[in-house]
């Protein structure tokens, strides 16, 4: 049996939904919000990690271990797309005016195409920084 522990470093899996690791990314590249994949301790073998908005201070100890969901994709990854890029693109076809309405539509499928394939790239391993310093985990997406 897996025992719990107050080290992090006893964690050899992570388990985090598709959605949360989407949302994380998508809320730090918009509004560049303190977001992570939070795993609350007692730390055990698998752990899942869940959607969580603040990195502050913890009174507790152990505190609570915080992933950069940034750190689960791999150097392929796609970019958010920003919606400076998406007009750029609009306005550079020869044959093509420029409507808002035309970004609005072309932002919203670049963003929808993010969200596509963002998941294809997240890693099998991933480091996470731990008190100790890093620690390699496996990924398990879930959903």
């Amino acid at each position: 049996m897996d025992g719990a522990s107050d080290d992090p470093r006893r964690i050899r899996t992570l388990a985090v939904t598709g959605e949360d690791v989407i949302a994380a990314l998508e809320a730090r590249a918009q509004r560049d919000q303190p977001v992570v994949l939070r795993a609350t301790p007692p730390f055990s073998g698998r752990m899942r990690a869940r959607l969580h908005v603040g990195t502050g201070e913890y009174d507790e100890s152990p505190a609570p271990l915080h992933v950069d969901p940034g750190t689960l994709l791999d150097d392929a990854a796609p970019t958010y797309p920003r919606p400076a890029e998406t007009e750029d693109e609009l306005r550079a076809e020869p044959d093509t005016e420029y409507t808002v309405e035309r970004h609005r539509d072309r932002h919203e499928n670049a963003v929808a195409a993010w969200r596509e394939s963002v998941l294809d790239h997240v890693r099998d391993t991933a480091p996470v920084e731990t008190p100790r310093g890093p620690h390699e985990v496996g990924v398990s997406l879930l959903g």
